[in-house]
């Protein structure tokens, strides 16, 4: 199994040691990467993962984990359900940047 928290990249501890472009944009890039592991985990557990294995022998149980990951970053990538940019929203907020909402 995979390390949950590899996806991550890890953020200044001190907000403004990064100028505020690359600041929002490690955000986003974090709020992606837990959408996908929200979304693959999603996957798994609804039984895609076994679907995907299920005439695949060893090889495809052992590499069924890691084609639903790629399927869960395919989804994000092309929108996913709006979990991310909720989540970069808050961290923003948390953040001290300004957040710039959008009624949808």
């Amino acid at each position: 199994m995979t390390d949950p928290v590899a996806p991550f990249k890890p953020l200044a501890a001190n907000p403004p040691a990064q100028p505020d472009g690359a600041r929002r944009a490690a955000l986003m890039e974090n709020a992606k990467a837990f959408e996908a592991t929200f979304v693959a985990q999603m996957l798994t557990h609804s039984g895609f993962s076994e679907a995907l294995s299920s005439n695949g022998g060893f090889g495809g149980e052992a590499f069924s984990s890691l084609l639903v990951e790629q399927y869960a970053e395919k989804l994000v990538d092309q929108g996913g359900f709006g979990l991310a940019e909720k989540i970069y929203e808050q961290l923003l907020s948390k953040d001290g940047l300004n957040v710039e909402r959008t009624n949808a």
